[in-house]
C-alpha cells in the first residue's frame, strides 16, 4: 500500500511539473509587419505585431473597402452618397450609424463648430475654393439654412432630413474612423500592438517593436502646396488612443491681401480667419480626435485650448501665428516628449 502511494505521489509530481513546463513556455514573439499604400486620395502606413507572422494585408484591404462603401463621397454607391442623392431605399450600415452618432455628439459639445451637414457650403466654395469668385453673401445665406446638424436624425434605420437640400460631408472624420476600423479588424485576428496611420491620422495600440510606446511626429506648419515638405515640430509618445491633426497652412487662398483657410465655419458659411495654423487632438479613438481637430480649427485658439483643458477625454496641441512668429501651446495633459 505504501509503495502504491509513493507511485501515485510521484506521478502527480510529474503531471504538475509537465503542466508548469507547458504554461511557462516562453511565448513566441510576434513578428512586426509593415504595409503601405494609397487610399481615399492619400497614403496609409500600418505596422502591426502579427501572431505567428501571418500577413494580414487582406484584412486591412477589406476594412478600407468597408469605409469606402459606407462613407466615401467619391463612391456613387456608398451609403453617404446615396443619402446625399435622397435615395429613400438606402438602409444605413453599422459604420455609418456609428460615425453619425459620434458626429452628433461632437457637434453638441462644440455648439456646431463641427457639423457633418456642411457639404452644401463646401460645394458652394468648391474644392480648393475654385469657385470663390462665384460666392456672394446672398448665395451663402440661401445655402446656410440647409446646414444644421440638428436637422438630420436616424429614424428606423434611415436618415431623415428636414430639408432635401441638406447633404453630409464625412471628410473631416472618416479618415480617423478608417484608422479605428482597420485597428479593430486587426485586433480580431489577435493583434495587440499596432500603429495605423492614414493621411496623418493615427490609431495606436500596445507597443512598438522595441517594447516602447509609439512615438509620432507632429508636422511643422510650413506653407507647401505640394505636400512634400515634412518638418517635425514636436514628437508625441502615446498608446491606446487616436491622434488627428487639422491644419490651414497647406490649404488656403489669398484674396485682396487676406489669407483664407480651407476650413469653413458651418455657422457663418465662410472660411475661418484666425491665427490658429494647426490643431492636433488625442482622444480615446481617432474618429473622435479627427472631428475635434476640425472643430478646434473652426473655433480658434483660445476656445480650442479652453475646450481641451475642460474635457478630460481629449487633449490638444496647437500651433499658431503670433504676429509673424510660429508659436505653440498645448493643454495640460498633452503628452509632449
Amino acid at each position: 500500500m505504501q509503495q502504491r502511494k509513493k507511485l501515485i505521489f510521484t506521478f502527480l509530481l510529474f503531471i504538475i511539473a509537465l503542466l508548469l513546463l507547458v504554461y511557462n513556455k516562453p511565448e513566441k514573439k510576434a513578428e512586426y509587419l509593415r504595409t503601405e499604400g494609397v487610399v481615399f486620395g492619400t497614403t496609409y502606413h500600418i505596422t502591426y505585431a502579427s501572431p505567428g507572422g501571418i500577413n494580414l494585408d487582406t484584412t486591412i484591404t477589406r476594412a478600407l473597402k468597408d469605409i469606402d462603401f459606407s462613407l466615401s463621397m467619391f463612391n456613387e454607391q456608398s451609403t453617404i452618397s446615396r443619402i446625399n442623392h435622397n435615395d429613400t431605399t438606402v438602409v444605413l450600415d453599422s459604420l455609418f450609424i456609428t460615425l453619425f452618432h459620434t458626429s452628433q455628439q461632437v457637434s453638441e459639445h462644440t455648439q456646431g463648430d463641427f457639423d457633418i451637414t456642411v457639404a452644401p457650403l463646401v460645394n458652394l466654395w468648391g474644392f480648393g475654393f475654385k469657385k470663390q469668385d462665384q460666392v456672394t453673401p446672398e448665395r451663402v445665406d440661401s445655402i446656410k439654412q440647409f446646414v444644421d446638424y440638428q436637422s438630420v436624425a436616424i429614424v428606423n434605420n434611415q436618415l431623415v432630413k428636414q430639408f432635401p437640400q441638406t447633404m453630409l460631408d464625412a471628410s473631416a472624420i472618416a479618415k480617423g474612423y478608417a484608422c479605428d476600423h482597420v485597428a479593430n479588424a486587426l485586433r480580431q485576428h489577435g493583434v495587440k500592438n499596432l500603429l495605423v496611420e492614414i493621411g496623418g491620422e493615427v490609431t495606436a495600440l500596445g507597443k512598438n517593436a522595441k517594447g516602447n510606446l509609439w512615438r509620432i511626429g507632429i508636422n511643422k506648419p510650413v506653407e507647401d502646396s505640394t505636400s512634400t515638405i515634412s518638418e517635425i515640430q514636436r514628437v508625441v509618445t502615446f498608446t491606446n488612443a487616436g491622434m488627428a491633426t487639422s491644419g490651414n497652412y497647406r490649404n488656403f487662398y489669398v484674396k485682396e491681401g487676406k489669407k483664407f483657410s480651407h476650413t469653413i465655419d458651418p455657422k457663418t458659411g465662410y472660411p475661418v480667419e484666425h491665427s490658429l495654423l494647426s490643431a492636433t487632438i488625442i482622444a480615446p479613438d481617432c474618429m473622435t480626435a479627427d472631428a475635434y481637430a476640425t472643430a478646434c480649427m473652426v473655433m480658434g485658439l483660445e476656445a480650442a485650448l479652453e475646450l481641451c483643458n475642460a474635457d478630460s477625454t481629449i487633449s490638444g496641441f496647437f500651433i499658431y501665428d503670433d504676429s509673424g512668429t510660429l508659436s505653440e501651446i498645448w493643454s495640460h495633459d498633452f503628452p509632449i516628449e
